[in-house]
């Protein structure tokens, strides 16, 4: 299933993992409750490292190829990074919430201007 996703599909999902990281860690820092390792943070972590991979590739790649204004390799690699911390600090109420927030919406908005441009490619304009 993975080998049949396009760009756009993976990074919209991993718009929707950080999404779900966010509301994770919320949850977390309210109880105070860790996540389980094996049960929880593991699988989910895996699971995104797994798109989030070849995501930055791609993404890095169509960007060297298209040379968006706005949008940059160097971008690709710190989202990426970005996307990777959260997936797993998101099970932590230890994590501070300042760095959390910053590492989201840093994800968030590399991840809506790929978004944005992909969908402009596929539309043709």
């Amino acid at each position: 299933m993975i080998h049949e996703i396009s760009l756009l599909q993976m990074t919209e999902l991993l718009l929707e993992y950080v999404e779900i990281s966010d509301s994770r860690y919320k949850k977390v820092k309210e109880s105070g409750e860790k996540g389980d390792f094996y049960n929880e943070v593991k699988p989910f972590a895996d699971d995104v490292k797994s798109i989030n991979d070849r995501w930055k590739e791609e993404a890095r790649e169509w960007i060297s190829i298209h040379k968006p204004r706005n949008l940059y390799s160097q971008q690709i690699e710190s989202a990426a990074e970005h996307i990777e911390m959260v997936s797993i600090q998101a099970f932590f109420p230890e994590t501070s919430r300042t760095r959390f927030i910053n590492y989201v919406n840093s994800a968030v908005y590399v991840l809506k201007q790929l978004i944005i441009l992909l969908s402009e490619e596929k539309k043709g304009t």
